[in-house]
């Protein structure tokens, strides 16, 4: 049998065996619906909070903030989509090399609300960097919201964004809203939302030798969430859709 060598992490990775195993367990075990009264939905609920704390944990925030998702790109529209709709942001501050989950939201903003959308290219290095965001900033008028969505780990070159240097300018312009993607970065940096002023956070499972399909939004307590997807108001109302399990 010939023997394949994968290459190619950086798209997605195989699921680890215990991940794989946790989640067979998990199926066969918690079926009961999140959302049922019951014994079995109970025990299905402890499970999802019992994730949800783990995460927080591991990102140093708070489980309320944590919002369950089908991956990073659905995580990052709905921090956009909220900034745009209920944040009333009039310019977005990102750059030419972002994922298209965050490239190409930005751009159906701007071209269907008319958000100002400032597209940095990186410089010599490959690198986004705060002198860049902050000559941008020197041309929006003062105290208009401005969100900035810069990925911490370019997901083709490995560029690593220095996100706590460039949070740092909301300390002269307090109208800032950070949004990361992280997908590239949680297998291999540490994220810490707090210490890096990040108010929206974007991760997917499969990056980090978990299932495809899965995936979290960290947002911050201080600016809340819209949500994308309006159903029975499971994820605290912040997303419907019965929540899986495994």
């Amino acid at each position: 049998m010939k023997k394949t060598t994968y290459l190619d992490n950086a798209a997605t990775t195989a699921v680890h065996p215990e991940v794989a195993k946790e989640i067979a367990e998990s199926l066969q075990k918690f079926y009961g619906n999140p959302s049922s009264i019951h014994s079995l939905g109970r025990q299905s609920r402890a499970q999802i909070e019992l994730a949800r704390k783990k995460i927080a944990g591991c990102i140093g925030a708070s489980p309320s903030e944590i919002i369950f998702t089908s991956g990073g790109t659905e995580a990052d529209n709905m921090a956009i989509h909220h900034a745009v709709k209920k944040l009333k942001v009039k310019h977005i501050i990102s750059s030419t090399i972002e994922h298209t989950a965050v490239l190409n939201v930005c751009k159906y903003y701007s071209n269907e609300y008319g958000v100002d959308l400032h597209l940095i290219s990186p410089d010599q290095d490959g690198l986004i960097t705060k002198n860049l965001v902050a000559k941008v900033l020197e041309s929006i008028p003062s105290g208009e919201k401005t969100l900035i969505s810069l990925m911490h780990t370019n997901n083709e070159v490995g560029n690593i964004t220095d996100i706590k240097a460039i949070s740092s300018l909301k300390s002269s312009s307090p109208n800032l809203i950070i949004h990361s993607d992280t997908v590239q970065a949680l297998s291999y940096e540490k994220v810490n939302v707090t210490e890096l002023g990040i108010d929206y956070l974007a991760c997917s499972g499969h990056k980090l030798y978990g299932p495809k399909g899965v995936g979290f939004l960290y947002a911050s307590s201080e600016f809340g969430m819209t949500p994308l997807i309006i159903g029975g108001g499971q994820e605290r109302g912040f997303r419907g859709g019965t929540e899986p399990i495994g």
